[in-house]
């Protein structure tokens, strides 16, 4: 699968430099968020921020290297890549081998450091299925021959994935690959009869897991339990209440101090909109739509199908984390466990998120922009 155009002598500098700054950013909200809570646990202010500096190292370098390397070659290894992306999600369920933290069984121990499977699954399902749809795109108006085989791929996927459980990232896999089905031409009639289905199996899901239960009452009316399923929901609240229009102040924040639970991850946009206000929060949205927008523009010049599904499947899955979180941490939808890509601490989410913006560089050297 070689394009048949050259590539460019540059790529998206616009796109490096909207990744960069919401690098930069995360850097500095990670250390602000996390110092106090860093001191008081390992007596060192900067534990997590250094962390997340060398997370950043290396997912730059992940990202630019990939950068060089013609997106294509990723459609000639993409059945390699997602076996062992499944053969990671079946070891992460093995006791002894995958980590238990916050009640699920998502990492896998490595020296020091511990890896997700689940981020590298959401990466390699994308790779897999533009491959696929790229070389075998009329078979997708078909149910039977097209649509179906996928659907159990893409559902075999999210079942591995909530046997940890962590429905937030089962959630992004599903939607980013109805996404890419939609974009290659599936029948709008298949997603209607989906549907249908979904939304009884994803009842299913909830009436199966009190805890899920507990989420949605919370989420319905926090103040009902404020100390126990509220409690996190609340303090996101009154994070971001107090912030107004300029914020408290870089550093300034008070729900920092131990009452927001672990604020330099899942809800760090409620730390940011409370030190820096409701303009600070305007300027990261305003970041993730550049980076939206730049993604679907480069993704739609692409020269091939496969190039125009890669860009437009990684920027998506980007997108609906962003989307995910921040309305988490607003109260619009229940508590999912999803990180904020590019701001959240975390090693495996960081460096794989970098490393797949770096595709969509390399995309960027070939298409038309």
């Amino acid at each position: 699968m070689k394009s048949k155009q050259s590539a460019q002598s540059t790529p998206d500098y616009f796109l490096i430099f909207v990744i960069v700054s919401l690098l930069l950013i995360g850097i500095i909200m990670v250390y602000s968020a996390s110092a106090i809570w860093a001191n008081y646990k390992f007596d060192d202010s900067l534990y997590f921020a250094k962390r997340q500096l060398l997370f950043a190292f290396i997912g730059l370098i992940a990202m630019f290297v990939v950068a060089r390397v013609p997106y294509h070659t990723w459609g000639t290894y993409a059945k390699p890549i997602l076996f062992i992306c499944f053969v990671l999600l079946v070891a992460v369920l093995l006791p002894g081998v995958g980590l238990v933290r916050g009640g699920a069984r998502s990492w896998i121990g490595v020296g020091a450091f511990s890896i997700q499977p689940a981020e590298f699954m959401k990466l390699g399902l994308i790779i897999f299925l533009a491959t696929y749809l790229a070389e075998k795109q009329r078979y997708i108006t078909s149910f039977k021959n097209g649509f179906l085989p996928l659907l159990l791929l893409i559902f075999t996927s999210f079942g591995l994935v909530m046997l940890q459980p962590d429905l937030g990232t089962g959630m992004v896999i599903v939607l980013t690959c109805f996404v890419l089905l939609f974009v290659a031409g599936a029948k709008i009639s298949h997603f209607t009869f989906l549907a249908i289905f979904g939304l009884i199996g994803f009842a299913g899901l909830i009436i199966s897991a009190p805890y899920r239960i507990n989420r949605i009452t919370a989420f319905l009316n926090p103040w009902e339990d404020p100390l126990g399923n509220g409690f996190q929901i609340i303090q996101s609240l009154y994070a971001i209440g107090p912030g107004g229009l300029l914020g408290m102040g870089l550093g300034n924040s008070l729900q920092k101090f131990f009452y927001l639970p672990e604020p330099h991850n899942d809800f760090i946009f409620a730390i940011l909109a409370e030190e820096l206000g409701f303009l600070g929060g305007l300027l990261l949205l305003s970041l993730f739509f550049l980076l939206l927008w730049r993604g679907v523009r480069i993704g739609l010049a692409a020269p091939d199908k496969l190039g125009t599904l890669l860009g437009l499947g990684i920027t998506v899955m980007i997108s609906l984390q962003v989307i995910i979180n921040i309305s988490v941490v607003i109260g619009l939808i229940p508590v999912t466990g999803i990180t904020l890509p590019f701001l959240s601490y975390g090693g495996s989410s960081l460096t794989l998120t970098l490393a797949s913006v770096g595709i969509v560089i390399n995309i960027s050297r070939y298409s038309k922009l």
